[in-house]
This record gives structure tokens, sequence and C-alpha cells, in this order.
């Protein structure tokens, strides 16, 4: 049995209007036939984000949701919880604060039962936090800006479903260009990706499409340099010979050789219309906190 796809979405992905990014993972699921664990333990907002993921899906066809959310690593051992992704054919983690989804998934049941849902086949996509910890290592937390500096970021632990990869979300609206060249300086083996908001990277085995209204950034360090290992305090960083790749709707690419494959590389028609949200509507709560679940620490 082949291992199911992975989306990784930038965030802030439309839930009112086309809905394409999570069209294509309720397709990826099953569609109408589709049981979607939706998992908001990142998140603050209550119930009500359940009830906009559970209307999203529905508009997209899927009525089969539930809604497991342990808020503890206790309650992420209850075999309730572990036995809705059990039966889930698609797993979709939420924004929020993605330290906090870290610590009460990671070596957990539920975080097991994640893993083995992506490797019987299921889907598993997540938003923001739910992208982030998708890798073995993840963005803790960080500041913004363009430059690289030795303590724009520190990494934490993820799910391991995407060994290899570093991911940064909300990466073009918030600038996070220099703190994810900070963390691929001091981890050159890890392919950095940052996805913009409303765009996902699909991930079958090596193969990656971006679908969405954005672009998927990846920095290659393999063969970079960088004076990582004498800089001081929190001064700007070298990083030169960094191969970047900067990938629109329709872009595949192949994680594995790091190369770019032949792919469509345009956007849709149907991408074409403008996304915007209203201020101090509910999607707009759940894009915001999403956007600030990882920032600096003060």
């Amino acid at each position: 049995m082949s291992s199911g796809p992975l989306l990784v979405i930038g965030g802030a992905e439309d839930k009112t209007g086309t809905r394409q990014v999570l069209a294509r993972f309720a397709k990826l699921a099953g569609g109408a036939s589709a049981r979607i664990a939706v998992v908001a333990t990142a998140s603050s907002l209550g119930d009500e984000i359940i009830d906009a993921y559970r209307e999203a899906f529905g508009a997209v066809g899927v009525s089969d949701i539930v809604a497991p959310r342990p808020r503890t690593r206790a309650e992420a051992a209850d075999p309730a919880h572990v036995a809705d992704i059990d039966g889930a054919t698609g797993v979709f983690m939420t924004g929020g604060n993605q330290s906090t989804l870290s610590g009460v998934v990671t070596g957990t049941p539920f975080g097991a039962a994640i893993k083995a849902a992506h490797a019987r086949g299921a889907v598993v996509g997540g938003t923001s936090a739910g992208a982030s910890v998708q890798s073995e290592h993840m963005v803790a937390f960080g500041r913004p800006g363009a430059t690289p500096k030795l303590r724009m970021a520190q990494m934490s632990a993820g799910l391991g479903l995407l060994p290899g990869l570093v991911i940064d979300q909300h990466f073009d609206q918030r600038n996070r260009y220099g703190r994810l060249l900070t963390l691929v300086s001091h981890a050159p083996h890890l392919l950095g990706m940052g996805v913009d908001e409303d765009t996902a990277a699909i991930i079958t085995d090596t193969h990656l499409e971006v679908t969405g209204r954005g672009a998927v950034t990846l920095f290659d360090g393999r063969w970079m340099t960088s004076n990582v290992d004498t800089a001081r305090g929190s001064s700007a960083l070298l990083a030169s010979g960094v191969i970047l790749h900067s990938l629109p709707s329709g872009s595949c690419f192949d994680l594995e050789a790091r190369v770019l494959l032949p792919g469509l590389g345009g956007r849709p028609d149907d991408l074409r219309e403008t996304h915007a949200v209203r201020t101090g509507t509910l999607e707009h709560r759940i894009d915001v906190e999403g956007a600030l679940g990882d920032q600096s620490r003060t």
C-alpha cells in the first residue's frame, strides 16, 4: 500500500469563495464519500473554527466530518480521538499556535495515528501551523524580515511526514524569507519550503505540485557557504550559493532530485477572481490567528 498525498497549505486558504485548495483536499480524500477529520488543536477559536471548516468542506461535497481535538498529551492518548483518525480518509490540521500543536500531538498515540493514516493512503494536510508540523524539523517561532540573522528563528520537532524539509507559511505575506534562510543556514541539508497564503504544495512521494493563488518558494542550501558557525549575537548571516526556486500554480518539482519537472506553470482561470476576506469575519479571524501563531516571543 502506498502512502497518501500531503497538502502543505500556506494559511488563509479561501473558505467561502471558489475554495480551490480545500476542494483539492476533498477530492483527494474521496470526494462525496470522504470522511475528513478536522483537527483544531492549534486553534484558540473554539467550536466556531470546526463549524467554519464543516461548512467549507460541505460546500465542496463532503458531509462526513469528525472533529477530534486533543488539548493535552493525555487527551492525545484517548482511544476515541485515535479512532476518529483511524476511520478517516483525510486528516486536516487547522492553523493557530504551531508550538501548541507540536507539543500536544508529536510522540503521542494521536500523532502516531496521523502518521499511520498517511501510510495507509489517506490524504493528510494542514494550513499554517498544520502545514509546518508535517515536517520533521518545524519552525517553532521567529521574526519577519528579508535578511537572515543568527537568532531570527527557532526549530522544534514536527510529525516527520516530510523528512528533509523545513516549512514556513504565510511566506510572502509576512515576509518570512530571512527566517527560512536562517534555518537553512543552520541545517543546509534541509530543503527550505515557504508557502504563500491560499496556496498549497501537494506532495506525493517525491513529486510536488503547486496549486492556489501564490507560489511555493524553495531554498536549496546543500552547496551554500555560510558564516553561521562564527556569527555572533543577532548579526546578519552570510548565505551564498543558495539555489532558489519560485514555483507558481501548476509548477511541478522533484523533491529528491531537487529539479523542476515539466508542468503547466500557469494560473488556472478559476483562480483569477480576487479573494478578499472582510475584516472581522470568522474567516478573517481564522486567517489572522494562523498568521500570528508562530510570531517571535517577547
